[in-house]
């Protein structure tokens, strides 16, 4: 059989398929751009014939209305390819060709005249072309009839048999369908190879029974049940094999994705997932060391138009440029703790950007922030010399500016598009025939047109390239639009070449001019610029594409894309930056599970933790702890290279997500105050509902800052951002279980320790509309460095992570940030019960400004902690100073004889004689007199009260208003009291006045000297 031209290359299509879809010369072949001309070609012409239906044209008997796809086509000319491959074989064994065999058996019956007419019959119905007339070839013609047939038979063909139909042939023929009988019975005999019990016939049907209704399915059983057996035989068309499977994978995946009107969007972050690392030994520890500023660092993030404008409402006049920001404003972020200012817009945007808005109904929008023109400031915010201002302002209140780049794309229209269309992903014909670019044309420079696909404008479509034409030679490139394969390809950006290593060169002289303006730089969408992502999005090797329309078959081997891509880029950026542009805090936003990677291996300072605000949002807190315990386990330097935020301008607001409540103030409480770099959204602390667009250059609500919230950040929160440094490091912090009983954990708390310069913290958070309490003993594990780098695991008690004494009569104090008030508690039990809490309804404690205090003589702390019974008080020094006035009391009472137990003038100067009394008095002289301090007054009067069962009585409080009249002067007190028992005296008022003078002189108020 040497010398037949292989059946894999010319399946033939139904004359009139061809006719009816003007499909030419086209076949049935493994190839993506002519599965995606026919199936163009067939929805076209299916379109056409249903709006005109007076045509005459109908379908063909085996049509469906289901549409066809190109995956679909392309899967089904891959399957001809591999069978058409075993019938060759077949017959190149068999030492008689058993369809020769056959078509003997039909001139037999119809005679070689008959036989004859039957095979030029083929070409004529399945012609290679309608232009040019072919001689029949009868080994084409029996291997296609075979193939024909079981293709008919083939379900998961339906939605395009009239591409294949044999009625016409049938017609044209008779004895066809005699012939093929004759050619299945032929093939349907005995074993078709060698140690292989299946017939040729059973082989050729083995995919469609296996999965009738997907061609998909029907290549991936033909791929896992036929490698072992046909692996050399059919090794070229497995490569192809796969790649038609990556293109099923693009459609299916375009499929899932909801229209969102293609404009420049940031990466998603999808959703929540729990961090898992350690998984690929090539991600090795190469973290980038911070300058001392970072770890404190801050941000807050701006709309940078959206905040001019609501500056001009606010002070009531033009605000316009970044060099007309107030030097208040300023003022204001530093006071509430905000060491970085990012602010978002900054770059010369892209003017087909903001066309593309206004012809799809946006008049007012502005270009996307996405979307850029050039790494320039816009000359509408005051150019580089307003910056310039605004940087040097800033820097004097302490505050860093942030800048956004979106390095793995550029504006549709921008510099480097005009000028450098090499650098950007393209290819020579539009990768899909339904693709037209009849719009206006978006290009300002008269060198090149720029158009978008027609069908974003009515938002029925979105195309993954758009067209670039040069207008002195006429060539047209169609240059891909940036995609991450999360979404629709956003329409206004054209996508670099990373497979470039010019193109990387550029990107990076970029970057390092960006970091001499600015100390902080977040680079959007960068998890699409890691190596497998560049791969997987662009050049996918065979079998692992799908993630983006048209680029399987652009697809390349690792090998090749090895050779192209040796380096991680972000790598390259870190070191080159670190170099040429030092002290620039690089801060990434990814996902995909990639957080780790980032920071540890990549040397990002900064990595964006979407887990924060997903998981506390949703109340997946059982799943956040995960978080946070597997970054323990494998590397706690990571943990302190998260950005923790409640909102980012992808996402909600924050007061949307988290209300302005309790929960709210918790998490805003666990941002402030767990390690990483915390970042909190524009218009967070004023309450602002309205999510600020990349488009928008004003809010389109008119909000009011929300005093009430605004005031409790100014209270609980604004100062725990001044007290980063405490909590922004991650060696010393501590996660804990909270125990609701020995080995029960309560997932919905989160309690964490960590220790800075200035002491230990403390943080309890309970993330549910529930109540509970509990206790903290042992943390959960992490791994600990040792001079010799391993990192085993371990864990710390409660009494161990607060540095705490077990010994009896040492105390604990803490102050509760978000309250205001201080506890009490014993060392020693800590070390031996662990930390026992109780926590309502979003109830969050911050223990700040712990330290240990023991008892001694004139600091009885345990009998403080008795007196309290674990009640929680403003200030304990007060409560401290209220129980020694107390105990003097209690001693001056037992020593008290009945004489000085009235209220009478003589017991009250029996008093002042008594030294026990003076004691617990605590008089002291001052300024030539002698004065009683009024807490202690107060105290000894109740005191007596309740020990002569008077409380009622109107002496006492009397006493207590003549002391206040008499200034708490002891001789005016005396004076007083004398005057009051003569008739007729204005005695009290005259030594009321007496006092009032004595005030006005100086003495402090509140009674008693210094």
């Amino acid at each position: 059989m040497a010398g037949r031209r292989p059946t894999d290359r010319d399946f033939r299509l139904a004359r009139l398929a061809r006719e009816r879809y003007h499909l030419a010369d086209l076949t049935l072949e493994p190839d993506v751009a002519t599965a995606r001309t026919i199936a163009g070609r067939l929805a076209a012409g299916r379109t056409a014939s249903q709006s005109t239906p007076t045509t005459g044209t109908t379908p063909a008997p085996g049509s469906s209305d289901r549409p066809v796809s190109p995956g679909d086509l392309q899967a089904a000319g891959i399957l001809v390819a591999i069978l058409g491959r075993l019938i060759d074989h077949y017959r190149e064994l068999a030492e008689t060709d058993p369809l020769r065999v056959a078509a003997d058996e039909l001139a037999a019956e119809v005679g070689p005249a008959g036989l004859d007419a039957t095979l030029a019959a083929f070409p004529l119905e399945f012609p290679r072309s309608l232009d040019e007339p072919e001689a029949a070839d009868p080994d084409v013609a029996l291997a296609q009839l075979v193939l024909l047939g079981v293709l008919s038979d083939n379900p998961a063909v339906a939605p395009f048999g009239e591409l294949i139909d044999l009625e016409p042939l049938s017609q044209r023929a008779a004895a066809v369908a005699t012939l093929q009988a004759a050619l299945e019975t032929s093939l349907d005999g005995s074993p078709a190879f060698p140690g292989d019990a299946r017939s040729l016939m059973e082989l050729l049907r083995e995919p469609a029974r296996a999965a009738p209704d997907s061609l998909a399915d029907q290549l991936r059983y033909i791929r896992g049940a036929w490698a072992d057996r046909f692996g050399p035989l059919l090794d070229d068309l497995f490569e192809r094999l796969l790649v038609a499977l990556d293109v099923l994978a693009e459609e299916d995946h375009a499929a899932k994705l909801a229209w969102r009107g293609g404009q420049a969007d940031p990466g998603q972050a999808g959703p929540a997932e729990v961090y898992t690392f350690g998984s690929d030994p090539a991600e090795t520890e190469q973290f980038s060391l911070d300058t001392e500023w970072m770890p404190s660092l801050v941000l807050v993030a701006k709309s940078t138009y959206v905040w001019l404008d609501q500056l001009s409402r606010a002070y009531r006049r033009e605000i316009r440029t970044l060099d007309a920001v107030p030097d208040a404003e300023l003022a204001v972020l530093a006071a509430r703790g905000m060491t970085g200012l990012w602010l978002i817009g900054l770059w010369e945007r892209s003017r087909a950007s903001a066309r593309i808005k206004h012809l799809r109904g946006q008049p007012e929008a502005v270009a996307s922030a996405y979307s850029l023109d050039d790494y320039v400031i816009a000359q509408d915010l005051g150019g580089p010399a307003a910056l310039a201002d605004l940087r040097s302002r800033a820097g004097r209140h302490g505050v860093r500016l942030a800048s956004d780049m979106v390095p793995n794309h550029m504006g549709i229209d921008s510099r480097w598009v005009i000028d450098h269309p090499e650098r950007f992903l393209s290819v020579a014909e539009a990768p899909f025939p339904a693709y037209s670019f009849n719009g206006p044309d978006l290009s300002d420079d008269e060198r090149v047109g720029i158009r978008i696909e027609d069908h974003y404008y009515d938002a029925s479509d979105a195309a993954v390239v758009f067209q670039r034409t040069d207008r002195a030679t006429g060539a047209v490139r169609y240059v891909y639009h940036g995609n991450d394969g999360t979404s629709f390809p956003w329409n206004d950006t054209a996508q670099l070449d990373y497979s470039q290593a010019a193109v990387r060169e550029a990107v990076i002289q970029t970057i390092v001019a960006v970091a001499r303006q600015f100390p902080v730089i977040r680079f959007d969408a960068a998890m699409v610029l890691v190596k497998r992502h560049i791969e997987r999005l662009w050049f996918p090797e065979p079998g692992a594409g799908g993630a983006i329309p048209s680029r399987a078959g652009q697809g390349l081997s690792r090998r090749a894309f090895e050779a192209l891509v040796p380096h991680e880029f972000w790598r390259e950026v870190v070191d080159r930056v670190a170099l040429e542009a030092p002290g620039t805090l690089l801060l990434a936003e990814a996902f995909w599970l990639l957080e780790g990677y980032f920071v540890r291996t990549l040397g990002m300072h900064r990595v964006y933790n979407s887990a924060f605000m997903n998981m506390l949002r949703d109340e997946l807190n059982a799943d956040y702890r995960l978080v946070i315990k597997n970054t323990l386990e494998f590397d706690p330097a990571i943990l302190g290279r998260f950005v923790n935020f409640m909102s980012n301008p992808d996402e909600k607001t924050a007061v949307e997500q988290f209300g302005t409540g309790e929960k709210y103030f918790g998490v805003a409480a666990m941002l402030a105050t767990l390690p990483g770099l915390p970042m909190f959204g524009h218009g967070q602390a004023e309450g602002f509902h309205e999510q600020y667009g990349m488009e928008f250059r004003q809010a389109r609500l008119e909000e009011a800052v929300d005093a009430g919230l605004l005031a409790h950040h100014d209270r609980t929160i604004f100062p725990l951002l001044h007290r980063r440094a405490e909590f922004a490091g991650s060696s010393h912090f501590r996660l804990f279980d909270f125990e609701t009983a020995p080995g029960v954990v309560n997932e919905d708390v989160f309690a964490y320790t960590n220790r800075g310069s200035s002491g230990a913290s403390l943080v309890l958070f309970h993330n549910r509309y529930a109540q509970t309490e509990g206790r903290l003993r042992l943390s959960a594990a992490f791994a600990q460095r040792t001079v010799d780098g391993d990192r085993p695991l371990v864990r710390s008690s409660i009494a161990e992570s607060l540095d705490l004494p077990d010994e009896p009569g040492h105390w604990l104090i803490l102050r509760d940030a978000m309250s205001g008030l201080e506890e009490l508690r014993s060392t020693s039990e800590i070390a031996t019960d662990g930390f026992a809490a109780s926590l309502g309804t979003y109830g969050c404690r911050v223990y700040v400004d712990l330290r240990v205090v023991a008892d001694g003589p004139d600091e009885p702390w345990s009998a403080l902690a008795g007196r309290l019974a674990g009640r929680a008080v403003p200030s304990l020094a007060e409560a401290l100073a209220d129980l020694r006035r107390s105990s003097a009391i209690v001693r001056a009472l037992a020593g008290a004889g009945p004489a000085l137990l009235g209220s009478a003038p003589a017991a009250v100067q029996g008093w002042f004689g008594d030294s026990a009394v003076r004691s617990a008095l605590r008089v002291n002289a001052w300024d030539g007199g002698e004065y009683v301090e009024r807490e202690a007054w107060l105290a000894w009067l109740a005191a007596l009260a309740e020990l002569t069962g008077t409380a009622r009585s109107r002496r006492w409080p009397a006493l207590a208003r003549s002391a206040e009249k008499a200034g708490y002067r002891v001789d005016r007190i005396l004076a007083g009291l004398a005057l009051s028992r003569r008739p007729g005296r204005p005695g009290p008022a005259r030594a009321g006045a007496t006092a009032k003078a004595s005030r006005d002189r100086g003495r402090p108020p509140g009674g008693g000297a210094g």
